[in-house]
């Protein structure tokens, strides 16, 4: 049984720190001690902004992007192109595909893969709702950028199937995205040469 180090406020602020990805109970000490620190340069700025992001933050009901208005920021900007939609599984991967600046499209974010194993079917993913956007028209290309892993390559298909009966060109990122790569870890670039040498699914 490990020792309690500090008051029960502060051993609280690091396990909620080590829930946070890419950060372990080491690095979550480490984080909560900085924090600690500079209590009034960073602590309390961060806590209000965390409060703020608490009550405002939405999730897009068109796309699922988050934002701080619905229909978010992407799918009310009227310069984007309509007729181009590019599918994520993630957020992340939206923001990643937004960094890069390759297409100024509009996007529909799944919100993961379909995985029998771990039980996520079509109905825990957001692709009726992709369907319902392709069928009321006026979208003439959706992009599948989705991961090059087993789960993500179901899903395209999948979503291929379920676009078959609909006059869509259904695309997919080809040169540039490594098999078993996450486009959240791929630099500027090489998500730049994949959207632009897509190929039809």
């Amino acid at each position: 049984m490990s020792k309690r180090i500090a008051g029960p406020e502060i051993e609280r602020l690091i396990q909620l720190l080590a829930k946070v990805p890419g950060l372990g109970p080491r690095s979550a000490r480490r984080a909560a001690l900085h924090l600690i620190k500079k209590k009034e340069q960073l602590f309390a700025p961060l806590s209000l902004a965390m409060g703020e992001a608490l009550q405002k933050v939405r999730v897009c009901s068109t796309c699922g992007n988050v934002d701080t208005v619905d229909p978010c920021t992407i799918c009310s900007d009227v310069r984007r192109d309509p007729a181009t939609l590019i599918v994520v599984e993630d957020v992340s991967d939206l923001w990643a595909l937004e960094r890069a600046g390759a297409m100024n499209v509009r996007y529909h974010v799944l919100g993961g893969t379909l995985n029998p194993l771990d039980g996520v079917g079509p109905d825990d993913l957001n692709i009726a709702g992709l369907i319902s956007r392709v069928a009321e028209g006026g979208i003439s290309e959706v992009i599948l950028a989705v991961n090059a892993t087993v789960e993500g390559q179901a899903t395209a298909h999948y979503i291929t199937d379920q676009l078959s009966g609909l006059e869509v060109k259904v695309t997919r990122l080809a040169h540039g995205v490594p098999v078993g790569g996450e486009l959240d870890y791929l630099d500027e670039g090489t998500l730049t040469a994949a959207i632009k040498s897509r190929t039809t699914f």
